[in-house]
């Protein structure tokens, strides 16, 4: 039996903070409490001068992805055990079948490269392709495997895209089975016009990858899916929304009242697009990922986004490929392999770029990197809560500690760090996985298989409700 008793901390919840010890046995919180007793061979962390948070779920990360003809330098093992290192403790990873690969067939694969976690995991899995096959995998992944979202990239012409058929006929499974539709917003056609429209005018090299993926071409994609989300009456989950343009869309949607979600990535909200105009293509190529990094204007809007509640969870989209993979589109932008690290800063980033400027109160932070999560994915208060019954999922955050952020010092396989010279104030002391100390003040105590595949259940009578009403609707509907 596994007792820890952290000590003389506070206590940070989405909704309060409060000064309290927090008893774990078992991998679960216990007790909740001020002047708790330490039980005979449990291990004490002294928290004082510290807050005690829920570890950090990133909801969107991609661990040994094949993608663009090669694969990610992280996989399950190296890209949690980099999480847990950042005070991590759980991701949401992606299932995402080739065209015509049936969904199961994807997510056992997935699952088996996934054992060797050092965190919990769960998966959104993608749907590529449509025929009766692909609903009759999605009731299987909820009903049996504890799948509640299902992913539709809007982007990538001739590879992944989703066209609005495959949408439509998507979503509405979703809302039969109780869950979650989130969608990558850019329209894959227009970026694909763009693409060659760039490429023909000369520029090939990263500077053309902002030029190819304009925010219009998000914002539209994004409007697109909510509108058929509304006719359909299902609620849906934007990820990785990068501009103003999109956050606008999603704030315009929920104040009509429709269930809109929007995730924003840590690069997002203080990065901005000058990383493509650096003399080294290495340099300038491993800041590409899509959406891109945008104009620094647009940075704000997101903030305020988090602050208003319009936009939800912050996320990575940690995605490593090293300077030779990116190489690959040496001569052509459009073939660097998409993606960026950061599932080992998330927590660090935000907190000094938010919380220590007075944007979030500690309690915003919780929300908007665990507790939303949860909430929105079925698994809370399991996970994003400090509270008695909960796994023992848990960060020693230490306000006052600092740290340069660095390829040099990162957990990840990635060669390089895009938060790179970067100092932050606020950095995790203790990270706590199901009651286990698996990172103390800067020594990495991950081990392979440890982490544990999280089921979330379908979502219950309130998204019943939201699938009576759109049906009492269509008939109406139907008649004007």
């Amino acid at each position: 039996m596994t007792t820890l008793l952290i000590r003389g901390g506070t206590v940070v919840n989405a909704d309060r903070a409060f000064k309290a010890d927090v008893l774990c046995q078992d991998g679960k919180i216990v007790q909740i409490g001020e002047g708790l007793q330490s039980p005979a061979g449990a291990t004490t962390v002294d928290a004082g001068g510290q807050y005690v948070m829920p570890g950090g779920i990133d909801p969107h990360t991609h661990m040994q992805l094949p993608f663009m003809g090669t694969v990610t330098m992280d996989d399950f093992f190296t890209g949690t055990a980099a999480g847990l290192a950042g005070g991590n403790t759980s991701i949401i990873d992606f299932v995402i079948p080739d065209p015509k690969e049936p969904l199961m067939d994807a997510y056992r694969k997935w699952r088996g490269w996934a054992e060797k976690s050092a965190a919990d995991y769960s998966f959104h899995v993608a749907v590529t392709w449509w025929d009766e096959s692909v609903k009759k995998d999605m009731g299987t992944l909820v009903r049996e495997e504890g799948v509640n979202s299902f992913k539709h990239f809007m982007a990538y012409k001739n590879a992944i895209m989703c066209d609005d058929e495959t949408l439509v006929n998507s979503f509405r499974r979703a809302l039969e089975l109780g869950a979650m539709p989130t969608v990558h917003a850019e329209n894959g056609e227009l970026v694909y016009l763009l693409q060659n429209e760039v490429l023909a005018k000369g520029i090939s090299g990263p500077e053309g990858h902002p030029l190819s993926r304009p925010p219009r071409v998000e914002s539209e994609a994004a409007n697109r899916a909510i509108a058929i989300a509304d006719v359909l009456g299902v609620p849906i989950y934007v990820v990785h929304v990068s501009c103003a343009e999109t956050a606008e869309v999603i704030a315009l949607a929920r104040a009509r009242g429709q269930r809109v979600y929007g995730e924003v990535l840590a690069g997002h909200l203080v990065t901005d697009e000058s990383v493509y105009r650096d003399p080294s293509f290495t340099k300038a190529a491993a800041y590409v990922m899509s959406p891109p990094f945008r104009e620094k204007s647009n940075q704000e809007f997101l903030w305020r986004g988090l602050q208003s509640g319009n936009l939800h969870t912050t996320a990575t989209d940690h995605c490593t490929f090293c300077a030779e993979q990116k190489a690959a589109g040496k001569d052509n932008f459009a073939k660097i392999p998409n993606g960026c690290g950061g599932v080992e800063e998330r927590l660090a980033v935000i907190w000094d770029a938010g919380v220590n400027t007075g944007r979030l109160t500690p309690s915003e932070f919780v929300a908007i990197t665990s507790a939303n999560t949860a909430k929105l994915f079925n698994i809370y208060p399991q996970k994003g809560s400090v509270s008695a019954g909960a796994d023992a999922d848990l960060v020693v955050w230490d306000p006052q500690g600092s740290k340069t952020l660095s390829v040099k010092t990162q957990h990840s396989k990635g060669d390089y760090n895009i938060f790179e010279g970067r100092s932050v104030r606020g950095v995790p002391t203790h990270t706590i996985s199901q009651g286990n100390l698996v990172y103390v003040q800067g020594d990495l105590r991950a081990k392979p298989g440890a982490g544990r595949y999280i089921k979330r259940a379908p979502f219950g009578p309130n998204f019943t409700a939201v699938q009576q009403r759109a049906a009492a609707l269509a008939p109406s509907a139907v008649a004007r």
